[in-house]
Formats: structure tokens, C-alpha cells, sequence
């Protein structure tokens, strides 16, 4: 069974996951970083760029099978900047 491996990047930093997980499939470490983004976001009060982080989850060989932005956990598009710059 393959391995998988849950990266959390927020902003610059990198939260490692050394152990990883055996899933059966892609479609498996897509339900499982979508649970993943679910119970990070939780702590999503206390800091919010949580809100901007994005999971990248590797293979064994150390490909990137998927990126996943934890905001998409809550059915929400990420946030864009405005085409003429400005912000409200």
C-alpha cells in the first residue's frame, strides 16, 4: 500500500510530516488531507493564517500527488487579490 505524506505550508514555514500514512490511492490521501484540513482549520480562531495554508501531499518517491488549500475544506474559493489592487 502506498505511503503518503502531509505537508502543511503556512506562509514561508513548512510543518514536516515524517511518518506519513498507508491510503489505498490518490483519492484516498484527497479524503484524508480534506479531514486533515478540517481538523487544522479548527485552530483557524487562534491563528488565522490557517486560512491561507496549503497542504502538499507527497508520494514515496517524494512527488507531489496534490496540493490542497485548507480553505477548501470549508467550500469556500481562496481569497484573490482585486484586479486593480485595492482591498476594502
Amino acid at each position: 500500500m502506498p505511503r503518503y505524506y502531509f505537508h502543511t505550508h503556512i506562509g514561508d514555514d513548512v510543518v514536516v510530516d515524517p511518518d506519513g500514512r498507508d491510503l489505498s490511492s490518490p483519492d484516498a490521501a484527497w479524503a484524508a488531507a480534506q479531514i486533515l484540513a478540517r481538523q487544522l482549520l479548527q485552530g483557524a480562531d487562534s491563528d488565522p493564517q490557517l486560512l491561507r495554508a496549503v497542504l502538499f501531499v507527497e508520494d514515496q518517491t517524494g512527488e507531489i500527488v496534490l496540493e490542497f488549500p485548507l480553505i477548501e475544506a470549508l467550500g469556500i474559493e481562496p481569497l484573490s487579490d482585486p484586479p486593480d489592487g485595492t482591498r476594502h
